[in-house]
């Protein structure tokens, strides 16, 4: 748990540089360049600093190890975290829709057409930020790291549409010029749905929904290869943190002793976790095999 989360760890130091130096490069670019759009992509890119200190933090108390107050550890964190990092982008995307609505109804020049270069560098540079986040957060089993991917992956979606009504703007001319207004209302939309998909598996993993069903399936069929198991019965899966902890009811005949149960469950339980790394902890549980159900 602990090199994983300090992978993570790394990784959101690498998002907080990167969501620095954009916030920097689009509050410029906007201010100078004349396009709200930009300025709105500013106005998320400012946001996803202070959710990715979030994020940094979440990571750091989930490494901490289990104690008596906490003997399941401290990986519950992490969706809380993903709670709070959805909360920055909805309010981002409120106020973005907000002045959105103001600038529409308030005539103005046109952006700048160098905008559109910054703007071209600003997607590739999200994109490839998005795609390096998300490959951490699914090989470090991270909800946290993967809502922040997301947040590049929104703020990339902002900045595609910054670029679309900066160029109708620009190449229609005069009476366009609300484009660039439309395109940062467009992206406040966009940005609330992606809040969505962030929202919804922390929602899931902090209620401890059934969503690892292929897991389940794969300790089962592992369970069998350990002696002395003739079956399993009910098993779930949690996901807490990084790690996956399991209750697992194993079949054994009614004719061993105690101690033979005893011994099974603890082979069982070293089983699985040499054949599945993102399994923290097993518990299980004998049954007698006269009384499955």
């Amino acid at each position: 748990m602990s090199s994983k989360a300090d992978n993570a760890i790394k990784t959101t130091y690498f998002s907080i540089l990167v969501n620095l130096l954009l916030a920097v490069v689009k509050w410029l670019a906007g201010f100078f360049g004349n396009s709200f759009a930009l300025i709105a992509d500013a106005i998320e890119s400012t946001a996803d600093i202070f959710s990715s200190v979030l994020v940094l933090l979440g990571i750091k108390y989930s490494k901490r190890p289990a104690d008596e107050t906490h003997p399941y550890g401290h990986g519950r964190i992490e969706p809380l975290i993903t709670f709070m990092v959805v909360i920055f982008l909805v309010i981002s995307a409120t106020v973005i829709a907000y002045q959105s609505v103001i600038n529409l109804q308030t005539p103005h020049e046109p952006p700048k057409a160098w905008t559109l270069i910054v703007l071209g560098a600003i997607i590739i540079w999200k994109e490839t930020t998005y795609q390096i986040i998300m490959r951490k957060g699914k090989e470090l089993n991270s909800s946290t790291l993967k809502a922040e991917a997301w947040h590049h992956r929104a703020d990339a979606i902002t900045s595609v549409a910054a670029f679309i009504g900066i160029s109708i703007a620009l190449w229609f001319g005069d009476g366009y010029e609300s484009a660039d207004d439309w395109a940062a209302l467009l992206a406040s939309v966009l940005i609330i749905y992606n809040c969505y998909k962030i929202f919804r598996p922390a929602l899931g993993e902090i209620m401890d929904e059934n969503l690892h069903i292929d897991l389940v399936n794969d300790v089962r069929e592992k369970s069998l290869d350990v002696a002395g198991v003739m079956a399993t019965d009910k098993c779930f899966v949690r996901k807490v943190g990084m790690e996956y902890l399991v209750d697992l009811q194993a079949v054994v005949s009614p004719d061993i002793s105690v101690k033979d149960g005893h011994d099974i469950a603890h082979a069982l339980k070293d089983y699985l976790m040499q054949n599945f790394p993102d399994i923290g902890n097993v518990f299980v549980h004998i049954e007698p095999f006269s009384e499955i159900k």
